[in-house]
């Protein structure tokens, strides 16, 4: 590319030189971009840069804030509301995330640049990340919080290729899942049946550190889906999936949070 304009979102940076920062760039073209550009381009919102290079490292010019935040214009999608593809630049300032939603804001970006491979293109995916950003601009709930995060975590699975939604029917040996049954969740494998007293999966969910869920439980979640009534198991399977994908290193996000967490007690 040479000179490309590209619009996008930094997830993270290192220091390269006396001036200038080592970019990881979440664009809405191309996907995540590494880049070298001038310090000082903030997180958190959307950035207006131009692009030049062949290799995997490029070079980033006139950064930029853009002022403004994307509405429709396709008219193949004016029905579908504000937030969807096709969008464009159009006139509304935007406001930085604060307090302690920049610690999920923070656990976003890391979940990101740690685990998509660059350059490729993931618009769907970028699109659900800037409206979560939006929703992390506004009052939330403990909860809302919580359901922001899962929700945008779905969508990540989806791109990397864990929907969730469909290996909760079955278990393992594609069995339907039985509702008085215990099932463990690995990762590669799926659900595999363990102990039916649950005090025993209890046990097992603790010692191993493995996600033990109820077949109720189970049901009830590929039914209704990411809700409030299910947020807690949710979490549980979406973590055990995040760590498992990050080779169990751990979040520098998720220490902050829990550092900030323990200074407030």
């Amino acid at each position: 590319m040479r000179n490309e304009a590209l619009v996008g979102y930094l997830l993270h940076q290192r220091p390269y030189q006396e001036k200038r920062a080592l970019y990881y760039l979440f664009s809405q073209q191309h996907g995540v971009i590494h880049g070298v550009g001038k310090k000082g381009a903030p997180l958190f919102m959307p950035l207006q840069l131009f692009a030049t290079g062949q290799r995997d490292l490029k070079t980033f010019s006139q950064i930029g804030v853009a002022s403004q935040t994307t509405t429709q214009t396709d008219e193949t999608q004016k029905d579908s509301g504000p937030n969807t593809l096709g969008a464009v630049l159009s006139a509304r300032p935007y406001e930085n995330i604060t307090g302690q939603q920049q610690y999920s804001a923070l656990y976003l970006n890391e979940i990101l640049w740690r685990l998509l491979p660059t350059e490729d293109p993931m618009p769907v995916l970028w699109q659900h990340y800037e409206n979560s950003l939006r929703q992390l601009r506004q009052p939330l709930s403990a909860n809302e919080l919580r359901l922001c995060l899962r929700q945008f975590e779905h969508h990540l699975f989806n791109e990397l290729g864990f929907t969730l939604t469909l290996t909760l029917t079955h278990d393992s040996a594609e069995d339907v899942v039985v509702p008085d049954c215990c099932y463990r969740f690995l990762p590669d494998v799926g659900l595999v049946p363990v102990f039916q007293n649950n005090r025993q999966s209890e046990h097992l969910e603790s010692a191993t550190g493995q996600t033990v869920l109820m077949g109720t439980d189970i049901i009830q979640m590929a039914k209704l889906g990411i809700t409030e009534a299910t947020l807690n198991h949710w979490s549980k399977l979406h973590r055990q999936l995040i760590d498992h994908l990050l080779e169990y290193q751990p979040l520098q996000s998720r220490l902050l949070w829990q550092q900030q967490q323990r200074y407030q007690q």
